[in-house]
Order: structure tokens, then C-alpha cells, then sequence
């Protein structure tokens, strides 16, 4: 676990390596003073290395854990379904890049791929479900080639997607990242634990906040 501590002893020249605990005898109480390590390391306690996931092609490890139970480590990773939580469906798609990650800027860098991490994907199949189910291509650059048609359709075909099309609602925001094929999504699975890169796609209010972040991200880079 990224969060446990790596104890070590010294033994004359030699050094024993503890294994990673996830206890919180090494932590102060609230109040600030130290704790006192009654009793040794548990089993139970124990923690393991980090997977750190990076974009890749996929790449997975079995862990045998406690109870004889598995845990799926993935090493690489480059593709995920994510979900589209106002139109009720999810696609396999393919992972771009790492592009903000509240925690710490180094994931980001080198593309490491952890729970609740920000990430943009391909909107390819995204779009042509869109399409093929409002009959409207999102991502056009003029607004009047918006609801052109790519094949032709029969009557009733037209008849379903023109009421579907009086009740349609898409955040702008969304709307406009589809022009550049790539769309915002939030990774909500944890790789190093499931093997997967599940996720959502942001939108509304979640889309606007961690626009900008990212936006004051990048101004202070600059």
C-alpha cells in the first residue's frame, strides 16, 4: 500500500528488511504525542508495493492475499470502460494520457493510472453511438452541419430518432470536447487492485471544477 512505511533494522553490517505494515504505531495520536509500539507487526497488517499502472499495453499480475483470495495487479494499462452517466451507457475505449491528479503532479507526468486520477480518452465510440442514436454528429465544426445525415435512413428510422432529438440535453462543455476526439473522464476502479481502468465521463458540475483545476495547473507551469 502506498500508504504503509517501510521498516528496517540495522544488525551490525547486515539489514533486515521488516516488510511494509499498514499499522499506525508509527503515527502520533491527535493530541501530537508519540505512540508506543506494544506489540510486534501483524499478519493482517501487512501492506505491499504500489503497482504504479502506467498507459501500456495490457499488462496483469495475479497476487495471491489473505484468505487465499486473489488480487489482480495491473502493471499496464490502455484501454477501460467508462460510463456516460446522462445518457445511460458505457463503451470499451481507449486511455490518451494522464492529464490531472489531485494527489501528486509526478502521476500525472509519467502517466500513472490511480483511482479517482483524470484522464482523457478517445470519444470515438462515443460519438458514433450519438449519432447513430440521435442521428446528430457531435464534434462538426459548423453548427448548421450538425444534424446531417451520414447514410440514409428509413422513414420510421427518421420518425424514432426525430422524438428522441425534442428531449436531448448535452452539457456545452461536453459538446465542444468532442470536436477535438478526446474527451474528460475520471478513472473510479483501482487498477492495482481489480486489473482495470473502469471510469465516467465528467460533465456539469464535476466537468467545470476540475476544468479548473487544471486551467490554474497549467497557468502556474507557465
Amino acid at each position: 500500500s502506498p500508504s504503509g512505511l517501510l521498516f528496517c533494522r540495522t544488525t551490525g553490517n547486515k539489514q533486515d528488511s521488516m516488510g511494509i505494515t499498514r499499522s499506525s504505531f508509527h503515527k502520533r495520536r491527535s493530541t501530537g504525542g508519540k505512540m508506543v509500539a506494544w506489540r510486534k507487526k501483524r499478519k493482517h497488517e501487512m501492506g505491499r508495493q504500489a503497482a504504479g499502472t502506467r498507459l501500456g499495453t495490457k499488462r496483469v499480475r495475479t497476487v495471491r492475499v489473505r484468505g487465499g483470495n486473489l488480487k489482480f495487479r495491473a502493471l499496464r494499462l490502455e484501454h477501460g470502460n467508462f460510463s456516460w452517466g446522462s445518457e445511460g451507457l458505457a463503451r470499451k475505449t481507449r486511455i490518451l494520457g494522464v492529464v490531472y491528479n489531485a494527489s501528486n503532479n509526478e502521476l500525472v507526468r509519467t502517466n500513472t493510472l490511480v483511482k479517482s486520477c483524470i484522464v482523457q480518452i478517445d470519444a470515438t465510440p462515443f460519438r458514433q453511438w450519438y449519432q447513430q442514436h440521435y442521428g446528430v454528429e457531435l464534434g462538426k465544426k459548423k453548427a448548421g452541419d450538425e444534424e446531417a445525415e451520414a447514410k440514409k435512413r428509413s422513414k420510421s428510422v427518421e420518425t424514432k430518432t426525430a422524438k428522441r432529438r425534442e428531449n436531448r440535453v448535452i452539457d456545452q462543455a461536453l459538446a465542444d470536447q468532442f470536436k477535438a476526439g478526446r474527451i474528460f473522464a475520471a478513472i473510479s476502479s483501482r487498477p492495482g487492485q481489480c486489473g482495470r481502468a473502469d471510469g465516467y465521463i465528467l460533465e456539469g458540475r464535476e466537468l467545470e471544477f476540475y476544468s479548473k483545476k487544471m486551467h490554474k495547473k497549467g497557468a502556474k507551469r507557465s
